[in-house]
């Protein structure tokens, strides 16, 4: 609480500080562009799309990309020559360090507008954000709000369209260079990640349904592994209490990059880790309960890449409208806590032959079949 408190703090003195003397415009040839949000991993991967819209539009502005610590691994590389900036409400050195930054000349604010006031903080001279963000105080330091898409689509190219102008080339796992990484023990042979881990129980497979699909995977020739964040390992012994099959544990977001990028599949919830799998150009599959497979699909920026999502296109409880505080009409998602769903029944309805149907399309995708000969 102290350290978010510092956080808060310094940001709101220095964006009221600065408000009278804010220097302000359209800021049309931006030299320096920040995207200001504080978002889970998935969430941040989905801000490729304007991350490659700003390159593609601005291609030699500086462009800052705030990131929690953790994930600054992944983009040691520069994909799109960004610059990937720590932040963490929860760290008040990160929000010292920021401070010391030259000003921006424009800013765009993902998700939640409070993080506009950052962004005033650090000088923006132009701030950009999706209106209806609630309370109205998130936004006061707004200069351009624009409204969520009318019609269904992922939120990754509705953040890129925060910028004006056609939409940058979809994406290729070639725009992401390879992060270092420490040594880690890799599989030899021709495997499957199955990450069983999520942010929510509400998110979570069956144990069985994954041992399931572990050993039809085997019989087709890929070794199963399983992979789970931190603290997550009992979750492997429910799925494997034998210990067949391999598994990947506590390696950092490098490492799970490489691990990702050598493997033939991965199966994986709706989180961080299945993004990941999209920015790898793993063939992915995707297992969506509570959450949208449109808000956080492919779309335009990702059509390319060998990924898809399995489950219900409608469930009676996905039946909530809101999107980063915003109600979209077209949004069908369940952000419910465990204390209010008892348990996950739209992940239990998944079923391990879709998922492996899924898994058979996605890697057809990566390795199409050479034409019949004559």
């Amino acid at each position: 609480m102290g350290e978010r408190f510092a956080t808060r703090a310094r940001v709101v003195s220095r964006a009221l500080a600065g408000a009278l003397s804010r220097r302000r415009g359209d800021a049309r040839e931006p030299r320096r562009v920040l995207v200001a949000h504080n978002l889970l991993l998935g969430d941040t991967l989905m801000l490729t799309p304007l991350i490659a819209k700003i390159r593609a539009r601005l291609p030699s502005a500086d462009i800052a990309l705030l990131a929690a610590p953790a994930y600054l691994p992944l983009y040691s590389g520069r994909p799109y020559a960004v610059r990937a900036l720590a932040f963490s409400p929860a760290r008040s050195s990160t929000t010292r360090a920021l401070l010391e930054e030259p000003a921006f000349d424009l800013a765009f604010v993902a998700g939640d507008n409070r993080y506009s006031w950052l962004a005033a903080a650090l000088r923006a001279r132009h701030i950009v954000a999706h209106a209806g963000d609630r309370p109205a105080w998130k936004s006061w330091f707004v200069d351009e709000s624009l409204p969520y898409a009318r019609e269904p689509q992922a939120w990754g190219d509705m953040v890129a369209d925060l910028l004006d102008g056609d939409d940058a080339p979809p994406y290729s796992p070639r725009d992401w260079p390879a992060p270092g990484t420490a040594p880690f023990d890799r599989p030899s042979s021709c495997y499957a990640v199955l990450h069983v881990g999520a942010s929510t129980p509400l998110k979570r497979w069956l144990p069985e349904r994954w041992q399931m699909l572990a050993s039809a995977l085997a019989t087709e020739g890929l070794e199963p592994l399983w992979s789970a964040g931190p603290g997550e390992e009992p979750l492997l012994d429910a799925c494997d209490p034998a210990r067949r099959f391999a598994r990947a544990t506590r390696l950092d977001l490098a490492q799970l990059w490489h691990l990702l990028r050598g493997a033939e599949l991965l199966v994986a919830p709706d989180t961080g880790v299945a993004h990941l799998g999209r920015v790898t150009g793993t063939p992915t599959v995707g297992l969506f309960g509570p959450g949208s497979a449109v808000v956080c699909g492919r779309g335009r920026f990702w059509r390319d890449v060998p990924w898809e999502a399995v489950g219900a296109k409608t469930f009676p409880c996905r039946d909530q409208r809101i999107l980063f505080r915003r109600e979209l009409d077209w949004v069908r998602r369940c952000g419910r806590s465990t204390a209010e769903c008892a348990e996950p029944r739209c992940m239990h309805a998944i079923a391990v032959e879709s998922v492996l149907e899924a898994a058979r399309r996605v890697r057809l995708a990566r390795h199409p079949e050479p034409p019949p000969t004559r």
